[in-house]
């Protein structure tokens, strides 16, 4: 038998990093997110060599033990182990030989909840092939204890929430560990313009949010006076975008999207750099009305709202420079997974 899953990946729209702690626990958070046509993927296939064989085909990595209760975290293919542990521990699934192949159509440190999202596919698979009573909620959680607990990485916990249930969704971060996801039903003809309005553009450099969430956390532990106001702004952001998208009121839009990023740059060091600095001016020059970095920023991918009519000429002018500009077009629906029977 093989078990195939998939899981979508995000855009972060508004109140990005108001859902890492202890923010979330002090203050809570709202964040405002929707899923594109991006994929995670997993395949597990059944064998009977009595090894478990890890493969991550778009990484180059792979990895064969003996079947155990325990694989071995040793910095290759933690995310894959760490769901295995993990649904064995908590769980108790039997281990069994098996062959799983991974691959996802964003590199690591997109900005676009990769790894998370990959972690939901993961965990998808084994939902699937073990039958385990796992809902979206369940697994979104899980996938949150895997990385930021039983990993130790450092993250929020808006990635998990939108891999398991996708769409646009406005999600709120209360204390203890508390997630409340509320599915936004957005008209077709506002989700057809902002497709038109969003250019998307992968920087090429790829980075580790760890550093810039690390940073963000302490600034709020040591009470960072403009840390925070700019957080709590960044917050407020999510509410008045999800208002102003359920209205189709793109100007307010565009608006507020850029003002949420000059708070996002007060929030660490490294949020933005030359090379995105430079994505910026190009873009802003030749007609885009405001942009942002998805996810912790440092690099991945920016985000630019455009007048739909300009958008080939900002294209044109980005693709000058290292990166390069890709399409996409907002998903609906979560994680899934499905079963192909040997004939």
């Amino acid at each position: 038998m093989i078990i195939r899953s998939k899981a979508p990946l995000r855009l972060g729209l508004a109140g990005g990093g108001s859902d890492v702690s202890p923010y979330s626990t002090i203050y809570g958070g709202y964040i405002l997110n929707a899923t594109i046509n991006m994929y995670a993927y997993c395949t597990i296939e059944e064998t009977d060599d009595g090894c478990i064989r890890l493969t991550a085909s778009d990484l180059g990595e792979e990895e064969v033990h003996p079947v155990s209760d325990v694989l071995p975290v040793n910095g290759c293919l933690d995310l894959h182990k760490g769901v295995f542990n993990h649904l064995v521990r908590h769980y108790g699934i039997q281990p069994r030989a098996f062959h799983m192949t991974t691959y996802s159509d964003a590199p690591a440190g997109s900005g676009l909840g990769s790894s998370s999202t990959m972690v939901v596919c993961i965990l998808k698979a084994f939902v699937e092939w073990y039958n385990l009573p796992m809902g979206d909620y369940e697994i979104a959680y899980t996938a949150y204890l895997v990385e930021r607990v039983d990993l130790a990485l450092s993250g929020g916990k808006q990635d998990q929430y939108a891999a398991a249930f996708g769409g646009f969704n406005f999600m709120e971060f209360l204390p203890d560990d508390r997630v409340i996801v509320n599915p936004l039903r957005v008209k077709r003809w506002i989700v057809d313009e902002l497709e038109s309005s969003m250019l998307l553009y992968y920087t090429g450099k790829s980075r580790s949010s760890a550093q810039i969430i690390d940073e963000q956390r302490k600034n709020t532990s040591s009470g960072n006076k403009t840390a925070i106001e700019a957080m709590h702004k960044i917050k407020q952001s999510a509410v008045d975008l999800k208002t102003a998208l359920l209205q189709g009121d793109f100007d307010t839009f565009a608006r507020i999207f850029g003002e949420a990023w000059e708070n996002k740059k007060k929030m660490a060091t490294a949020i933005t750099n030359e090379q995105i600095q430079k994505a910026f001016d190009v873009a802003l020059s030749h007609g885009a009305k405001a942009g942002k970095v998805s996810g912790a920023g440092g690099g991945g991918f920016i985000i630019f709202i455009v007048d739909p009519t300009r958008k080939c000429q900002v294209m044109r002018a980005l693709e000058a420079l290292e990166g390069r500009v890709m399409n996409f077009q907002f998903s609906e629906g979560g994680t899934h997974g499905w079963r192909i029977y040997d004939k």
